[in-house]
């Protein structure tokens, strides 16, 4: 009777995880500065791996946790706080890119960039014609959000297991087709890093890279939703795993929308 529990707070045991994660980080790091002096990839790998393995581990112990009723209201608005604050970061993650983009754009010239020559993009650049492929990905990325607000709606508001399961593997799929076009699109580029192109190239490929990565990582998550889903985790009342999938997923298109409507559109 000493311990029992009287609040509606969650007290976490001691766990290994942050240690490991930790660790695994520094060795993928440090592996991805010796891969890229061409020495070896397989600390990063090592690394990689040990970061996945944690992600997976620390991840499964939270479901685990929501499932015996640790996540009370309370904890539950802890989590929802802790995500959008993950997504703000996010988003100034992109910012960075985005003033990047813009200010090589509007100012050219500069002593560190003569091959620009005051033209953007550089004179010799093909750019992607954004009314073909782009935005084709554009469509499917809008309609993949589409798919995940449905699915949303029928868990949190119509408890509709059924369309919830429907809905998070349309958006699945139609995230796996994204990534299939946006890498098929890389495949054709006219133009790569190189001598004459340092300055386009890394505010056109890295950006556009980085979302494809989150578009994958978005893809994951939902479909560990999904899996959940079948299941028969969620109900109406705790569903905020889903929720956090469904907000990055929604933060994916946004960003993608900027990528299209300034780097695509108004870039080329």
């Amino acid at each position: 009777m000493a311990h029992e529990k009287n609040h509606d707070y969650h007290i976490l045991h001691p766990s290994i995880w942050p240690l490991v994660g930790a660790v695994s980080a520094f060795i993928m790091l440090f592996g991805a500065v010796l891969w890229m002096h061409g020495i070896t990839p397989f600390m990063f790998l090592i690394g990689f791996g040990g970061v996945l393995y944690t992600m997976y581990s620390w991840w499964s112990e939270v479901t685990h946790e929501g499932q015996t009723g640790d996540h009370t209201p309370v904890v539950r608005i802890g989590l929802r706080y802790g995500f959008i604050l993950f997504i703000m970061s996010e988003i100034m993650f992109f910012a960075a890119w985005f003033w990047s983009f813009f200010k090589n754009a509007l100012y050219p010239m500069g002593p560190n960039s003569p091959a620009i020559d005051g033209v953007w993009p550089p004179t010799g650049i093909e750019t992607f014609d954004p009314w073909h492929l782009p935005l084709m990905n554009t469509l499917i990325l809008l309609c993949s959000g589409a798919a995940a607000t449905w699915a949303h709606h029928a868990i949190a508001h119509e408890n509709n297991r059924r369309d919830l399961i429907n809905g998070l593997a349309l958006a699945v799929v139609l995230g796996l087709v994204f990534t299939a076009f946006q890498a098929y699109e890389y495949s054709h580029a006219a133009f790569g890093f190189g001598r004459g192109c340092e300055v386009y190239c890394s505010n056109f490929i890295l950006p556009t890279m980085f979302h494809g990565a989150h578009v994958i990582i978005g893809t994951i998550f939902l479909a560990v939703c999904l899996v959940r889903a079948i299941k028969g985790h969620f109900t109406p009342e705790q569903h905020v795993g889903f929720e956090a999938a469904a907000w990055y997923w929604h933060f994916v298109d946004v960003v993608w929308l900027f990528l299209f409507v300034a780097v695509y559109v108004w870039g080329s």
